[in-house]
């Protein structure tokens, strides 16, 4: 897993450019502190940083492969969980290759298959290759995105990067936000409208899609979204279809020459890929697996059970952990260590994001990091398997809006009238809303209900997971730690798809066709434990603390986000936190009023780190 830079410019020679390469590679470091490299040619340039999961002789980037008379360059970020497959069909085309990397891999299969090679990889990644004959370029994403890609096109240029911050380390990308922009932060923050990037110019390149550009100009190509299939099998067949598809991408994902461990919460979905990495690390004959869990001190004691949270996870990983007869680690935080790193994930993100789970993210994986480099975790069960609340509400089921956040109007209140006048914020979210319908396949069969359900789940995959899948890329890769999904597998996620919902959820239980298919797997009572969300903390410290630096925000004159708040509206706010009331979160499930503050902070803290000039 690594860091990837770099850009194409028609009007300058860049073999003279290492110096600006370097810069921009230079930001990707915590991606990438095995090792570095740059390749110049006329109009192309790259810059790699790496981190060291296969081969570590062969794998080095940028790479240089002479095919057939053509040479093509390659950075590359991610990892194939198909090598052999791929590698067998490259040597039967005459092609073979001179390591064991799974870049070279990628490299020999674009000069072989062009841009259909994206559609024979099973992984993630995010690629770029220079094909010197044609004087071209292909950038290509992963189907779920579970690996970012940014670009931007200026003065001829296209710059690309794995994160943001490598893009503005070219002196002609400025830190810039427009209304769009601002509209992206502030109202459908800290999710993000597939494509966009908040910073005006730039683009995020979407899931499944491919670029190709030259001095013809850039197209870009979806290559692969959901499709409606017909489900034919039954119940029993299809709960054993799933636990199939899952343990094979699980037992794929645990290729890697470094230790692999798993990301264990206790609950379901976590607890499976556990199972069956354990289970895959005992038939591979590579010892005992490690498993990681986090909390927070002070949480036994200031816990309260809500509509979102109904128990802790402690226990149930104690009881996961025992069974499986992993070697487990509780990684434990205290309230001050959140407060001190409060900042820091923005910086990850070149972007405010998630509050308190950010922070704890990040620490949990440079904890991590002590002692492994590869981790795998549970992200996306909720989004394909329908688990959240909001596949299950009627107030979010009937909502006209994205289910994950219902207070706009609340959300309206603190910003100043002329940023919400000129904004328009209500039509800006209906619009993000009613084009991302737009893209649900259709299936005639459906009745209103299920319609609805279709939407939900379409809605889940391909706008709420991106934010889960972006924290954990983030928070991971600022610590050196490559986190892989097992959930995101294609394969996996197309049959599952096409479940009917009554087969998902039988018995009205939330993700029911998950948890029969893990039967056996695991103890029952862990398999039909309700969902809890990823842990956030409790402590009334944390609340006092973002509360507090909001007031010093707030009494700031030269405070970059004051023009954008209605500050009155704000201080009541902060007046109402101090009496205890109901949760009732603005984002997702846990993102209360604490971490509505945090924020904010973010928000500030960014508009000065980054020195970013609001043109709207």
């Amino acid at each position: 897993m690594c860091g990837i830079t770099g850009y194409v410019d028609w009007n300058a020679d860049l073999r003279q450019k290492n110096a600006l390469l370097e810069t921009m590679g230079s930001t990707l470091a915590c991606r990438g502190p095995d090792a570095e490299g740059v390749w110049s040619t006329k109009h192309a340039a790259f810059a790699h940083r790496r981190l060291i999961v296969i081969d570590p002789e062969g794998g080095a980037q940028p790479m240089s492969r002479q095919v057939r008379q053509n040479t093509y360059t390659i950075v590359y970020n991610g990892e194939l969980y198909n090598m052999g497959e791929i590698r067998q069909q490259l040597e039967s085309a005459g092609l073979t290759p001179q390591t064991r990397s799974d870049t070279e891999l990628l490299l020999l299969a674009y000069a072989q298959w062009g841009a259909e090679c994206v559609e024979k990889l099973n992984g993630i990644f995010a690629f770029a290759i220079w094909d010197k004959a044609n004087q071209s370029l292909f950038v290509a994403r992963d189907r779920l995105g579970v690996k970012p890609l940014f670009y931007a096109e200026r003065d001829g240029m296209l710059v690309f990067g794995s994160e943001i911050k490598a893009i503005l380390a070219h002196p002609s990308i400025p830190a810039e936000v427009d209304a769009e922009g601002l509209a992206e932060l502030f109202f459908v923050g800290p999710a993000r409208t597939p494509g966009h990037a908040v910073f005006r110019g730039l683009c995020d390149l979407r899931p499944g899609h491919y670029l190709m550009h030259s001095r013809l100009g850039t197209t870009i190509s979806q290559y692969w979204k959901l499709e409606n299939r017909p489900h034919v099998d039954d119940l029993v067949t299809t709960a054993n279809t799933v636990r199939e598809l899952l343990q094979d991408a699980v037992t794929r994902q645990l290729v890697s020459d470094v230790p692999v461990v798993t990301l264990l919460s206790g609950g379901l979905d976590s607890s499976a890929v556990t199972a069956f990495a354990a289970q895959g690390m005992k038939e591979q004959n590579r010892g005992t697996l490690s498993t990681y869990s986090v909390d927070f001190i002070g949480n036994d004691e200031h816990f309260e059970a809500n509509a979102f949270q109904t128990s802790r996870d402690a226990p149930w990983v104690k009881r996961v952990s025992t069974f499986l007869g992993t070697d487990h680690h509780d990684v434990i935080f205290d309230t001050p260590e959140l407060i001190e790193h409060q900042t820091r994930p923005m910086l990850a993100r070149d972007l405010p994001g998630q509050a308190d789970i950010d922070i704890s993210l990040y620490l949990f994986c440079k904890e991590i990091k002590k002692s492994a480099t590869v981790a795998l975790s549970g992200e996306a069960a909720d989004e394909i398997f329908g688990g959240y609340p909001w596949f299950h509400r009627e107030d979010a089921l009937s909502a006209h809006t994205f289910p994950w956040s219902l207070q706009l109007k609340e959300r309206l209140n603190i910003f100043s009238k002329e940023l919400a006048s000129a904004l328009v914020p209500e039509e800006y979210v209906a619009y993000r809303y009613k084009e991302a319908l737009k893209e649900v396949p259709e299936n005639p069969d459906d009745d209103d209900y299920h319609k609805r359900i279709r939407e939900i789940s379409y809605l889940n995959i391909t706008r709420f997971l991106p934010t889960l899948l972006e924290r954990k890329d983030r928070m991971s890769m600022a610590a050196g730690l490559e986190v892989r999904v097992p959930f995101c597998d294609h394969n996996l996620v197309e049959y599952v798809w096409n479940i009917p919902w009554e087969q998902k959820s039988f018995g009205s239980t939330p993700k029911a066709i998950l948890r029969k298919a893990v039967e056996g797997v695991l103890p029952d009572d862990v398999i039909y434990r309700k969902k809890s969300p990823y842990p956030s903390t409790h402590n009334p410290l944390y609340l006092e603390a973002v509360r507090e630096r909001m007031k010093a925000i707030l009494s700031d004159s030269q405070s970059p986000i004051l023009p954008l708040l209605d500050v009155k509206q704000v201080e009541e706010v902060i007046e109402s936190s101090y009496v205890k009331s109901v949760h009732r979160p603005w984002f997702g499930q846990i993102m209360g009023v604490a971490q509505m503050f945090d924020y904010l902070i973010q928000i500030n803290e960014w508009l000065k780190e980054y020195k970013v000039k609001v043109v709207f």
